[in-house]
């Protein structure tokens, strides 16, 4: 356990991941490892960097160091240069309007001139459509988002260059086999924004104190951010460890060989940090470490520390006393998923964070607006099959799950601590069983929250459990449909059909739950009529009105997937790049059997942004693209019958549980004259409604559902329910089809 002398722990996420929310990353570890005792600060410096640089003191100093420097401007540049003035007086009260501090500005912003205009600008005039059933706000918040992007333009074109709203000079670290291109930027003198940067992470080393800090670098945009600031931290701080890990390490570094990486960072760490981060604290906190030093002796002590660490650290890459890069992984268990604890996002300036709305995209929108607790269903994924994907990785290939009962406790903490009660599940695809269980927790326990997150479109989503994540909170999910052809679905692994994916598609829709799909295109061997026949498939499910949202995503293939390990399978050739000593994920790979994946990009991204707004779907294929393409050899009613499909019927489902969305009914007395009928009055949200029946039915119903809106931890099956109904000359199947069965279907009966 912890002691006093215990190492000071200061976790960062470095610029820039998401404007509207925290990465989880650091909330995570600091829960697990404050609940184990030790002192754990965390910051989020991108968004800290955002808000020190979109302020009037920092427009100030971007439009000082311009007109003082070299630049070649463009007329966009110029022209908000001319509008200094308008940009540094209303720098602030947009920053306060994006982060909810005061609404009353959307008037201003859609219908007063009040922002300044520049490029960004010149492509508004669908707005209206847009947003004309969204609201003033909105339109004010994308607006604004505009107004900051304009911002970003100019300061990319000159003062920081590597600049991007969630990324950081993110092309050092894409495809990187060499860190030499890393090395020279990190070498070079820090521009604005690395300054500005040095600057907040000065302050926090003076508040915190720190005896080591760790990096998380989600993604490739925040590896330059991360190294800048540990490159600072062993400038005024040398005796300070430094260590890194996350989503970009767990993919591109786990064949690293490169000495000068270590110059900034001391230990890099693979997969779940929880057991590598107790395995350093462990030799961070051993007795020849003393956090109360003098800062030359805890730099001898950290050579002491680097030596020793090989008898306990696990998953850890280091530079060891040769000077050679060395792989730790000293023999343990990984933290088991339900230990890993709850998020703690104390310390984290929740209030200042901004509601963006960058695109017009439903689904996008919810990425970028609004605040988001994130949280995990299960450590994996369940499924794990998938040949374009990760799966030999711990993050995907190691499945676990946690109890209902433990998810809900941290979700109510997690209100409790942020008074937030939005959750963003961020699993790679939560599995329907535990969503089903973690729905029942949440009525139980009357827990309101509003969530969404990943999926996969299998038959386990009918239209009665997603009625009940419905009713749980669930407003969207998104899913991978990925090519929409049946024989590269099953080339993909992906345990889905087209007819399977309009089905559960039809009946997240049907429940109120806004469905976005994961699209692909250039899967190896697809050809030109595949991707056009799946294009046509996505129009039938937008003109069904069964997907709203959709992103195409150009396959790419890496290092860890089965299409990266074993290329000759799916019939295309790895043609690069060379490894190296550094990154190593992305692969580049020829196609020889497929068609011109890239010409056809464009046209599919066009036509997806029209059907989500419901245009030109009647348009033949060939409208979206300028080169010939074959016409669709896909029925017209493909869609259209896959939802015609007869469900079973409720008497098939013997084994189901039944579950109740409303209250207990009220019987009124029975009457016990011959031929005399019971009602029961069920009062419900927005109606009441009531059933008129025998009197014994009656009496049956009466009890079984107010044991089903009492009793949430047994189970009740159906077969339970049909051994106790009345004997009469109505049979249990011939109930089960009648006018009063389908009504309390409609109202919220479920057999899940």
């Amino acid at each position: 356990m912890p002691t006093t002398s215990s190492p000071r722990i200061l976790l960062i996420t470095p610029p820039l991941t998401q404007l509207n929310t925290p990465y989880p990353a650091t909330a995570y570890l600091k829960g697990f490892l404050g609940a184990r005792g030790y002192h754990v600060a965390q910051a989020d410096l991108g968004l800290e960097l955002v808000l020190k640089l979109f302020s009037k003191a920092g427009l100030t100093r971007v439009f000082a160091e311009i007109e003082a420097g070299e630049f070649s401007l463009s007329d966009n540049a110029h022209r908000m240069l001319r509008l200094r003035n308008s940009y540094l007086s209303t720098i602030e009260p947009v920053i306060r309007f994006l982060q909810n501090k005061d609404n009353t500005l959307a008037s201003r912003i859609c219908h007063a001139r009040f922002l300044p205009e520049a490029s960004r600008f010149d492509n508004v005039a669908d707005l209206e459509g847009a947003f004309g059933t969204m609201g003033l706000t909105d339109q004010a918040r994308h607006l604004a988002t505009l107004y900051l992007e304009d911002l970003g333009d100019i300061i990319k074109e000159t003062v920081g260059p590597q600049f991007g709203f969630s990324r950081y000079a993110e092309k050092l670290a894409m495809s990187a086999t060499t860190f030499e291109p890393l090395h020279e930027a990190l070498q070079a003198p820090p521009n604005l924004l690395d300054r500005m940067l040095e600057e907040l992470l000065d302050e926090l080393l003076d508040r915190a104190q720190p005896d080591i800090v760790g990096f998380t670098v989600p993604f490739p945009g925040n590896l330059y951010g991360a190294l800048r600031l540990a490159a600072r931290v062993k400038q005024t701080r040398p005796g300070t460890v430094t260590s890194m890990g996350g989503g970009y390490p767990n993919t591109e570094l786990r064949q690293i060989n490169e000495p000068r990486f270590f110059d900034y960072i001391d230990f890099l760490t693979l997969d779940d940090g929880e057991g590598p981060w107790l395995r350093l604290l462990e030799a961070v906190s051993s007795p020849s470490e003393k956090v109360d030093q003098p800062e030359q002796n805890k730099k001898a002590n950290s050579q002491q520390l680097l030596a020793n660490s090989s008898k306990v650290l696990q998953r850890t890459f280091l530079r060891n006393t040769a000077g050679e890069v060395e792989y730790v992984n000293h023999p343990g268990p990984d933290i088991p998923h339900p230990e890993v604890g709850t998020p703690d996002y104390s310390d984290l300036p929740l209030s200042e964070y901004l509601s963006v709305i960058e695109v017009l995209n439903p689904m996008h929108r919810l990425w970028s607006d609004g605040r988001w607790n994130k949280l995990t269903i299960a450590h994996g994924c369940y499924w794990k099959r998938c040949s374009f994907c990760d799966v030999t990785l711990d993050y995907i290939g190691r499945y676990e799950t946690a109890p209902a009962t433990l998810l809900v406790d941290r979700i109510e903490q997690i209100v409790a601590q942020t008074g937030q009660t939005g959750f963003h599940f961020v699993d790679e695809a939560a599995p329907p069983l535990a969503l089903r269980d973690l729905a029942v927790e949440l009525l139980k326990r009357r827990v309101s929250i509003t969530w969404w997150g990943n999926i996969r479109f299998e038959k386990t989503f009918s239209p009665d459990l997603c009625r009940l994540l419905a009713a749980s909170g669930c407003i969207a999910i998104s899913g991978g449909l990925e090519v929409a052809s049946d024989r590269l679905l099953a080339l993909m692994e992906k345990g889905v059909t087209i007819a399977q994916v309009a089905r559960v598609t039809d009946s997240f829709t049907q429940a109120g739950i806004m469905v976005h799909a994961y699209l692909m295109y250039g899967f190896p061997t697809e050809t030109a009529q595949e991707t056009v026949d799946s294009l046509e498939v996505v129009r039938q499910l937008f003109q069904a009105g069964i997907v709203q949202s959709g992103y195409w995503h150009r396959f790419s293939m890496t290092a860890h997937s089965p299409v990266g390990k074993n290329p000759a399978k799916y019939k295309v050739v790895a043609i690069g790049p060379e490894p190296g000593n550094f990154a190593w994920n992305d692969l580049w790979h020829d196609d020889p059997t497929g068609t011109d994946h890239e010409a056809f990009g464009p046209g599919l991204a066009k036509a997806l942004y029209n059907y989500m707004h419901g245009v030109a779907l009647p348009e033949p294929l060939s409208f979206w693209f300028d080169f010939r393409v074959p016409k669709t050899t896909v029925p017209r009613q493909l869609i259209q019958k896959a939802l015609q499909e007869p469900a079973k019927p409720d008497f098939a489902k013997q084994n189901l549980r039944l579950f109740w969305l409303g209250n207990a009914p009220e019987l009124l007395p029975l009457d016990t004259r011959p031929g005399a009928r019971a009602t029961l009055t069920f009062y419900e949200q927005a109606e009441d409604f009531e059933l008129k029946t025998t009197p014994a039915i009656g009496q049956w119903m009466a009890e079984l559902f107010t044991r089903l809106s009492t009793d949430y931890d047994t189970k009740f099956l159906l077969k339970e329910a049909a051994a106790t109904f009345p004997t009469s000359g109505l049979s249990f199947e011939q109930f089960l089809q009648s006018p009063a069965w389908l009504l309390l279907r409609e109202k919220g009966l479920l057999v899940l």
